[in-house]
């Protein structure tokens, strides 16, 4: 029986509003923005510098720094302790799964999520898509000009495939990670009822995903060095 349910999305395409709606009919909890306060609430820093790591790189000129902070003889300085930053984050985003994959009833949106979950055999792993024309649409009904939209929804996916690629040496979209694949634009409630309906029909049945995690040994972050899901 699944008890798990990650949601991957394309920006703009209405992932978290499906995702909230079908937690809400599971009466499920619903790890979206709980997810970033939770990280800032066990990092003790403000939730604004946790979004400006949600799903996207730090910046060249952060990374550099670091780099360079790590080999200088001030590696020990206090000042390092308190850094927040994306590889943090991560570090942190896979404890914080590891304590939600046990309890089960959760539904879990983007960061990365899937890849913690991907041999975790109660997890049913989605992606939601749309045609561009969608997504600004709908970005422009939560209340962004044409503009913003159109910018938001060219800038945000191509952030968060840096992302995947950097610590999941993968692409973005992974194909073989998921069970469903579904356009958006078909309506959020046909959206959720095949979820759901798919979610009952292959219970028990044996696992469809084959993702493999890079062999690549230059493969970054949680991939080489997090700890596993049992």
């Amino acid at each position: 029986m699944f008890r798990l349910l990650t949601i991957e999305r394309e920006f703009g395409c209405g992932g978290g509003t499906i995702a909230a709606k079908i937690a809400d009919r599971l009466h499920w909890k619903l790890w979206d923005r709980l997810l970033a306060e939770e990280i800032a609430r066990l990092a003790n820093v403000d939730p604004v510098a946790v979004k400006r790591c949600d799903e996207r790189m730090d910046s060249r000129l952060h990374r550099l720094a670091k780099s360079f902070w790590r080999g200088s003889y001030e590696r020990s300085a206090p000042l390092g302790n308190q850094m927040f930053d994306t590889d943090r984050m991560m570090s942190m985003m896979q404890e914080i799964v590891n304590r939600i994959a046990p309890e089960g009833k959760a539904v879990l949106v983007g960061r990365g999520t899937p890849f913690f979950l991907r041999e975790h055999p109660d997890a049913f792993h989605v992606f939601l898509y749309a045609p561009r024309s969608e997504k600004i649409r709908r970005t422009k009904a939560d209340g962004k000009t044409l503009e913003e939209a159109e910018e938001l929804v060219g800038a945000v996916d191509l952030e968060r495939a840096a992302y995947i690629k950097h610590y999941f040496d993968a692409d973005w979209p992974t194909r073989s990670l998921y069970h469903l694949m579904l356009n958006t634009a078909v309506g959020d409630e046909a959206v959720i009822q095949t979820i759901l309906s798919t979610m009952r029909l292959l219970e028990g049945t044996p696992k469809a995903t084959d993702y493999e995690p890079p062999k690549n040994p230059a493969a970054r972050g949680v991939e080489r060095s997090g700890p596993q899901l049992i």
